[in-house]
């Protein structure tokens, strides 16, 4: 679940674990993920084939970071993109009460030209058992209630 929103940059977070989004085919170059294999994790910019719904680990000095398998360079991201974010999430190895620092996953270019679907991606965070900091401007109230207006129109459909 969504428990608090930080609009600081996610690499000064004071938070121990930092989660991010990695395709399945392994080639993590651009964006955040490509970021993170820049500045702290080199083997993750050709990382190799991972099924969706995997979490990679990597403990780095103080930090845990955590990839997720959760979108395809030839697939894109999906239908079920809420399920497979809260599965992901679910599989990150801490205690649920552990807090996690993310992103907002699927908000930078190479998200939304893969066809990232943000309001699924935050439903699937609320829906995950673990205790999320998203670093993105806006308040929990704020997430809380899109995440209500995306329940309201799945229900409708």
């Amino acid at each position: 679940m969504i428990t608090r929103t930080i609009p600081e940059d996610i690499f000064e977070t004071k938070l121990n674990h930092i989660a991010f989004a990695v395709n399945k085919e392994g080639f993590n170059d651009c964006g955040f993920a490509g970021e993170v294999a820049c500045r702290y994790w080199p083997e993750l910019m050709e990382c190799g084939e991972h099924e969706i719904g995997e979490v990679i680990s990597k403990k780095i000095g103080n930090k845990t970071y955590h990839a997720l398998v959760c979108h395809s360079l030839k697939e894109g991201w999906g239908d079920n993109q809420r399920e497979v974010i809260k599965q992901c999430f679910n599989n990150i190895p801490v205690d649920n009460d552990v807090p996690i620092s993310s992103i907002a996953i699927g908000t930078g270019l190479i998200g939304r030209l893969s066809g990232a679907d943000f309001g699924q991606i935050i439903c699937g965070m609320f829906d995950s058992d673990k205790n999320i900091a998203i670093h993105m401007g806006g308040t929990v109230e704020q997430m809380k209630e899109f995440y209500e207006s995306q329940n309201q129109n799945r229900k409708s459909k």
